[in-house]
């Protein structure tokens, strides 16, 4: 006989999973990596097209599309006992037909402690408390020896170009932004990725501009635009993955940002 368990994700909905879950889809490339970390390379049965860790373990996964951009018909053949997904990352309409057959969770996180959270509750669902607790308490540690910033510098983070976009302060991006000490130049509370024109940035007169990796790839070749705009501004190419991979990556991201604080405090 089948054992479930009885558990309500992010968005409120009360599901029941089959425990231990034995076929896993995660929709997110970060979860697709926290899987991993948590031992269960042996269950998860596909990957994103974005999935890039463990780079070695899911090379020969059947790939399932974009977090955006999922493949019905393959996930309907590899008949998931569960289906991991993100409330930002994935596209509503997709997760919504997926819940009307598959057992699908949920989860919102948009802050540092709903990440950890997040992490505990996973954990629990797979069958992995023990290894999810772990990994908490590691990512925990790493972030209590941040330096705390004297002089709190205001940052606008820059996540798309044509048109710039900023992240905002209900994200998860700003949660990371705060943790490091900083500022977010961005204080509307509405928008979560505000569009930008030159003049608004140049307005905005931030003391740091971070461009991120990802989504849009900003490289060393985007600086003097920028630059032109706000000669006195400086400005720092900025890992994306540190900043909203909300999972077991963070187990990296307190030495990236330790490192990241003292290389502009230097």
């Amino acid at each position: 006989m089948e054992n479930f368990i009885k558990v309500t994700d992010d968005l409120g909905r009360k599901i029941n999973i089959p425990f231990p879950p034995k076929r896993i889809i995660s929709t997110v490339p970060s979860t697709t990596e926290f899987l991993f970390d948590l031992g269960l390379g042996d269950r998860v049965i596909s990957k994103t097209k974005f999935c890039k860790y463990p780079k070695d373990k899911i090379a020969k996964l059947p790939n399932i599309g974009g977090p955006k951009d999922l493949y019905f018909d393959k996930i309907n053949l590899l008949d998931p006992d569960i289906i991991f997904a993100n409330e930002e990352e994935n596209s509503k309409n997709q997760i919504e037909a997926l819940m009307d057959k598959f057992t699908v969770y949920v989860c919102k996180v948009r802050n540092y402690d709903e990440a950890l959270q997040n992490i505990l509750n996973t954990g629990k669902i797979v069958g992995a408390e023990t290894k999810a607790f772990e990994i908490a308490n590691h990512i925990h540690a790493g972030f209590s020896q941040l330096p705390i910033m004297q002089n709190s510098l205001s940052v606008l983070y820059l996540i798309w170009k044509n048109p710039y976009m900023a992240a905002g302060k209900d994200t998860f991006i700003n949660s990371m932004i705060d943790k490091c000490g900083f500022k977010n130049v961005i204080e509307d509370n509405d928008s979560r990725y505000p569009q930008l024109t030159d003049e608004e940035i140049q307005t905005l007169n931030p003391d740091l501009i971070f461009l991120s990796s990802e989504p849009f790839p900003f490289t060393q070749k985007h600086i003097p635009e920028i630059q032109n705009l706000l000669p006195n501004t400086k400005i720092e190419l900025v890992d994306g993955e540190m900043f909203s991979w909300f999972e077991s990556h963070l187990l990296k991201a307190g030495k990236y940002f330790k490192d990241l604080i003292q290389k502009i405090n230097s």
